[in-house]
């Protein structure tokens, strides 16, 4: 089976900001970017096509496939940064607490939202569901949390390695053999 992962385009805001599970706007080059995407995507036949309820990615998905045919998964979801939603990265560095989750976000949960383990289970959780399926090839459009942790999952690295060397660019897509 093939798993393409691809991640949803470029949002307005400014850089720096926390926005997890927070439906933000997207960029202004969105029309730009979902074709380019479209394009990358020319050649696949996608048997199955799941893609997470937020708004950056619904419109991704929508636009580079028939929107009947996409199924929408929670476990795909980015994050839950809790309190920490749509603030800046450097006041959540800045904050004690969040200073304490930085320096060991493997395990702890943020203020008020979800731990990265959790994620970790929902992510598995539904990739475990997906390799049952008999699936040739399957699209997920998503985010980069989830495309880490599939990656994680599907060539056995390190999630605290894939922080460090892989980081899917907006747009991107990546192409998993499972």
């Amino acid at each position: 089976m093939k798993l393409i992962a691809i991640r949803h385009t470029s949002v307005e805001l400014e850089p720096g900001i926390c926005y997890g599970q927070s439906d933000v706007a997207l960029a202004r080059t969105f029309q730009k970017e979902r074709e380019e995407v479209a394009l990358r995507l020319n050649g696949f036949r996608f048997d199955k096509i799941y893609s997470s309820p937020l708004l950056r990615c619904k419109l991704l998905a929508e636009f580079i496939f028939d929107p009947a045919t996409v199924f929408y998964d929670d476990r795909l979801r980015e994050l839950d940064f809790g309190e920490w939603e749509l603030k800046s990265w450097n006041a959540i560095y800045n904050d004690p607490l969040g200073k304490v989750w930085m320096d060991n976000y493997q395990n702890l949960p943020t203020l008020n939202g979800e731990s990265y383990p959790q994620m970790v289970e929902r992510v598995s959780a539904f990739f475990n569901e997906v390799k049952l399926e008999e699936n040739n090839t399957v699209a997920i459009v998503a985010h980069a949390g989830v495309i880490r942790i599939l990656k994680s999952i599907i060539e056995k690295c390190s999630i605290e390695d894939l922080f460090n060397t892989f980081k899917p660019e907006y747009g991107s897509v990546t192409e998993f053999e499972i």
